[in-house]
């Protein structure tokens, strides 16, 4: 039976990189409470999605020599991958380059303006490239950027803003009547007593410094900022539009909830309410702010050296044991920790011993006892009870624990029933009651009582473990799998027969698994850049630049590569008597004729790497002089081969 809608969304990811495992921590949650409530028989949809648009895009991608939509589509398509990896089952998958979103978004800023609610002016402050956000002296921490730590420059532009003053007192008044509105209860306390009550001041909402945005129609020199363009993909995506919205539109919004991480909550309990109250449309009924995800004691990045990608931990594991770590090991207030111990920790302990074990041996009892046949329970004892009291239990459980998003206790309440079961076998010892015929019966009772419990956590598992409650319900050869089923204990069919038993978790060996991790995680370091170098704000020792061999070389042929339009083949004379080859992306602003008999400087102890099929042995300096204009560093006079320090 349907119960209505569900709108529910993930914060769009930033298409800045490929996300790690604590990025993927949200889609798992998201995807697990979507499909709770199709379970229970509401119209869902779910929406996620990426954040495309900024200055950091667009400097990624200049370091990257390609445009800033190819830098997004590749990342884009990353993210969209691990989604599809990780089997979540989002209903679209919005990008803030679709069309349609930026034709929208336009149209959101111009309404915004054309009422009042936008006003030019000019903004001058402390900015942060990376955070894309300007700060105040009185903001900064130990003088740097409060989000992430890194240096900030003072700068000056005109600029758009939304008027978050004049709404100020509406959306703390709509706070504090909404109890809900922000959850939990401390980010609700952080968000009126630090931020709204102290005073809003006006956002900026566009940018003239960088061009990779959606242009204000009205004024080419802008571009639409982050906060309208990333935050408005909600109800683009569903079709809003300021001169009439779609009929999908008007079924799904509100959202039922945002599920967004606690870093972001201030942008969509202030500036996204504000939008939506100058807009004149409903506002979300929650904002769910959880916890990070932490690598040990540590926040995840390259730079640490900490950093688990999704894919690779599927690779290891199967994606339902990633699944069920992530969801189990995530506490509800507090951040949560992976290390690549632990979920083997888990896994075994979890997955293999209670849960697995329950269900292949009770399988396997039901073979070997009575052909697979499930019996009619018709010897029931007070101990069966207890055991029928916890199914009813779980299933309270696990529907309160879900509705205010304690993921990680409504997993717990699952795996507590499986250990609850395994113990009601130890109570029961079905390999002692087999021994006597007069004990058929009681047997029977007791496989019956297994199995529908097994039923029950099967279909409580869908919404965490969807591969694994299928292969339950296969090896049992059921098909009741509702959660109208478990209003009462007694829904699986006496007479049917079950299938073959089959392992679902195959106990890992630690040891070796750890080993093999860190060999790999060897490997990929040696090839890996660290956010800092990508950055270029890494800090190195007098030692770490002496590894690094700058000779001198004279360019004796130069050559396009084929197929690669930013390439150039170059012939060097390093002075060892042996032709140098390196491919390098500088064909944007010299040809051949111009670089031939020209003195370079070329790293010559970089390892070979080959770029569309040229085997390129070094690298030669260049510098970038200003936007989409790049120098080589010529040294004309110096001897080949001379070492540069």
């Amino acid at each position: 039976m349907e119960k209505g809608k569900f709108y529910i969304t993930t914060a769009i990811a930033y298409t800045s990189r490929k996300p790690h495992i604590g990025n993927s921590y949200e889609i798992v949650l998201t995807d697990a409470i979507a499909r709770y409530k199709r379970l229970q028989g509401y119209d869902v949809f779910f929406l996620t999605g990426t954040d495309e648009h900024g200055q950091k895009i667009e400097e990624y991608a200049k370091q990257a020599g390609v445009t800033p939509k190819q830098y997004v589509d590749k990342v884009a398509g990353e993210i969209k991958g691990i989604c599809d990896t990780l089997n979540t089952t989002y209903d679209k998958f919005i990008r803030t380059t679709d069309d349609y979103h930026e034709k929208t978004v336009q149209k959101i800023f111009k309404k915004l303006y054309d009422q009042g609610d936008i006003y030019k002016s000019e903004y001058e402050g402390l900015y942060c490239t990376p955070c894309e956000s300007f700060w105040t002296e009185s903001q900064l921490v130990d003088g740097k950027c409060p989000d992430c730590g890194r240096e900030v420059k003072k700068a000056k532009e005109e600029a758009y803003f939304l008027r978050l003053s004049k709404y100020q007192k509406q959306l703390e008044e709509y706070i504090e009547q909404n109890d809900n509105f922000i959850y939990p209860e401390s980010r609700k306390k952080e968000m009126l007593n630090n931020f709204i009550k102290p005073g809003l001041q006006d956002l900026c909402v566009s940018r003239t410094s960088f061009k990779w945005g959606i242009p204000v129609t009205f004024d080419d020199k802008h571009v639409i900022y982050v906060w309208i363009d990333a935050l408005s993909n909600y109800i683009t995506a569903l079709g809003y539009d300021p001169d009439g919205s779609s009929e999908q539109y008007k079924k799904y919004w509100p959202a039922d909830v945002h599920i967004i991480g606690k870093d972001i909550v201030r942008f969509h309990t202030i500036y996204w309410p504000i939008m939506l109250m100058a807009l004149g449309e409903p506002l979300p009924k929650q904002v769910y702010g959880h916890p990070w995800l932490l690598f040990g004691d540590d926040k995840m990045s390259k730079s640490r050296g900490n950093v688990i990608y999704a894919d690779d931990l599927v690779k290891l594991l199967g994606v339902d044991a990633v699944r069920y770590y992530l969801l189990a090991e995530m506490p509800h207030a507090n951040d949560g920790s992976i290390t690549y111990k632990t979920i083997i920790e888990r896994y075994n302990s979890d997955l293999a011993n209670t849960l697995g074990n329950l269900v292949n041996r009770t399988i396997a009892m039901s073979g070997k006892y009575f052909g697979g046949t499930v019996m009619e329970p018709v010897c029931e004892e007070e101990v069966d009870n207890e055991l029928k009291t916890a199914a009813k239990s779980m299933v309270e459980n696990v529907d309160k624990y879900i509705n205010s998003y304690r993921m990680a206790d409504a997993v717990e309440a699952v795996m507590s029933f499986a250990k609850r079961c395994n113990k009601y076998i130890d109570e029961t010892t079905p390999w002692a009651l087999a021994k006597d015929e007069s004990k058929k019966g009681r047997l029977g009772t007791v496989l019956y009582n297994l199995l529908e419990s097994i039923r029950f956590i099967a279909v409580l598992l869908s919404p965490f473990m969807p591969d694994t409650s299928k292969a339950i319900f296969e090896q049992m050869n059921c098909n009741v799998n509702s959660y109208d089923s478990l209003s009462s204990f007694g829904a699986l069919k006496p007479g049917s027969v079950v299938g073959t038993p089959t392992p679902l978790f195959a106990r890992i060996d630690s040891e070796k698994m750890l080993a093999e991790i860190e060999e790999a995680q060897k490997k990929a370091a040696a090839n890996e850049k660290t956010i800092e170098e990508i950055e270029g704000v890494a800090k190195i020792g007098i030692d770490d630049f002496a590894k690094v061999d700058l000779r001198v070389a004279e360019i004796k042929d130069c050559v396009p590569v084929k197929r690669a339009k930013k390439l150039l083949q170059l012939t060097l004379d390093d002075g060892t008597g042996k032709d140098r080859t390196v491919a390098s992306g500088i064909a944007q602003w010299y040809k051949p004729e111009q670089l031939i008999g020209k003195k370079v400087i070329v790293v010559s102890n970089l390892k070979p790497a080959t770029l569309c099929g040229v085997e390129s042995c070094g690298m030669i300096l260049a510098a970038d002089c200003a936007e989409n204009d790049v120098k080589v560093v010529f040294v004309d006079g110096m001897p080949n081969g001379a070492k540069v320090r």
